[in-house]
C-alpha cells in the first residue's frame, strides 16, 4: 500500500525534496532529536539561518518528516511500500535510500510507543471450533443443516492474562465465502494494479 498524507503535512514534506541529500541528512537528525527530546528552537533556528527560509518552514518541515515515520509506522508500512511512498512523494532515488534508513532505524521503537499510548484492540489467542449437524426437527423429519461454530480466545493489550472469548456461529458455505473475500482482497491489495492507481490519485 502506498501512504496517504493529510495535504498540509504532505506541503511540509514536499519543502524537504527541494534540498539537497546532505540537507535532508541533517533534518534526520533533527527529526530524531524532536522523537526523543521534542523540538529544538535553538537548532532549528540555526538551519533557518543556513537556509536563508523562516523558522516556521523548518519547524513545519520537520515535524512533516515526523509525522511521515508516525503514520509509515501506523500502517506498518514493509520497505518496499515505504520506498514506494517516498518515491511517490517527490524524493529522488538517492533521497529515498537516506529515508529508508532512517525508518528502518526508528520503526520498532516508534510502533511500540504508538502500541503504548493507542487504542489499542484485543489480539488474537487462540481458536477452538466445532462442527455440528442438525439431522432432522420436528418439521423436517429429513432435513441436515450443518454449523461451524467458533470460539476465539483474544488477549486484553493491556493484561495478557486476561483472556476473553467471542462465539460465533454459521454455516459452512457462508464461511468458505468469508474466507475466500478476504483471500481475494489481500492479494489485490498487494497487487501492482493497485499500487499504479495508488500513485495516480496522490
Amino acid at each position: 500500500m502506498l501512504l496517504t498524507l493529510k495535504p498540509d503535512h504532505k506541503k511540509h514534506v514536499l519543502f524537504l525534496t527541494e534540498q539537497s541529500s546532505p540537507v535532508l541528512q541533517d533534518f534526520c537528525k533533527l527529526a530524531l532529536d524532536y522523537l526523543q527530546k521534542g523540538p529544538n528552537v535553538k537548532m532549528y533556528n540555526a538551519a533557518a539561518q543556513k537556509l536563508n527560509v523562516e523558522l516556521d518552514v523548518i519547524e513545519n518541515s520537520v515535524k512533516g518528516l515526523v509525522n511521515l515515520l508516525l503514520e509509515s509506522c501506523k500502517h506498518k508500512l514493509n520497505a518496499e511500500d515505504f520506498r514506494d511512498s517516498v518515491i511517490a512523494l517527490g524524493f529522488t532515488e538517492e533521497k529515498e535510500a537516506i529515508l529508508s534508513k532512517l525508518y528502518d532505524v526508528k520503526k520498532d521503537e516508534v510502533t511500540d510507543t504508538l502500541e503504548e499510548i493507542g487504542f489499542q484492540l484485543p489480539k488474537y489467542h487462540d481458536m477452538e471450533w466445532r462442527f455440528e449437524v442438525q439431522t432432522a426437527s420436528r418439521c423436517l423429519l429429513k432435513q441436515v443443516a450443518p454449523l461451524v461454530t467458533l470460539d476465539l480466545s483474544l488477549k486484553n493489550p493491556n493484561n495478557s492474562d486476561e483472556i476473553e472469548h467471542v462465539l460465533l456461529q454459521t454455516d459452512p458455505t457462508n464461511l468458505l465465502h468469508i474466507t475466500q473475500q478476504l483471500e481475494e482482497a489481500l492479494q489485490e491489495s498487494r497487487s501492482q494494479h493497485i499500487r499504479r492507481i495508488s500513485k495516480a490519485i496522490k
